[in-house]
């Protein structure tokens, strides 16, 4: 995104600035949205945690991570605030949990259609190009409604890598056999390290080890979208 796109700062700044607004916005409610899903269905499982401490709510302030919004804005994937939740309130127990994290996910994919709508009813056509050529304002909701497809996209699909702390984690651990619970508990330690260190090489040496996984779904999702 951003990150790869930086000489355009100086080349053609409206394009950058189109780049910006688009990605903010689709970031604004994407992020949003998947954050205020998994507090939905934790209170309706029986959870008020993060009821109590305002996450049932729709205002972004409420949900924005500075590094996972930060990663979103310059490489395309991040995530939000982790929303609170007690399994021990949640009905259901570990499926509950599961269903909990399925839900932010599944919120990224309804927006990413409520984003492609638009295209379908003829009020948008999908751009031509990308990046945006010059900051053209009669162009712009449509940048902004394609990159809100393919970035919900990459939300749904990257928060559902079964990598601690990724929701994909939760729904893989609500999935196993009581008796491999334990056992996939601990691996799931080894998460954050792996998913850091995965996350600063693509950056650094610009590898796209992240993109090799997630790319193929994103692409098949997008064109099933889009067409």
């Amino acid at each position: 995104m951003l990150l790869t796109s930086g000489s355009l700062l100086f080349s053609d700044p409206g394009a950058f600035l189109a780049m910006l607004i688009a990605i903010a916005a689709s970031l604004l409610v994407g992020i949003t949205v998947h954050e205020f899903s998994h507090a939905l269905v934790a209170y309706r499982l029986g959870d008020t945690t993060a009821a109590r401490k305002g996450r049932l709510s729709l205002n972004p302030r409420a949900h924005l991570d500075l590094t996972g919004t930060i990663m979103v804005l310059l490489a395309g994937f991040g995530w939000g605030k982790p929303v609170p939740v007690d399994p021990s309130q949640l009905r259901n127990g570990r499926q509950g949990m599961a269903l909990v994290s399925l839900a932010g996910p599944i919120a990224n994919v309804l927006v990413a259609m409520a984003f492609a709508l638009p295209f379908h009813l003829g009020l948008l056509t999908i751009p031509e190009v990308w990046p945006p050529r010059g900051l053209d304002l009669g162009l712009l909701p449509a940048y902004i409604a394609f990159v809100g497809v393919f970035l919900n996209l990459v939300l749904a699909v990257f928060n559902l890598l079964p990598v601690y702390p990724l929701d994909g984690s939760s729904v893989l651990l609500g999935v196993t056999p009581h008796r491999w619970a334990p056992t996939v508990s601990r691996l799931q330690l080894l998460g954050p390290a792996v998913l850091v260190g995965v996350i600063l090489l693509d950056v650094a040496f610009g590898y796209g080890l992240l993109w090799r996984v997630i790319g193929p779904v994103v692409n098949w999702a997008l064109t099933a979208l889009l067409g």
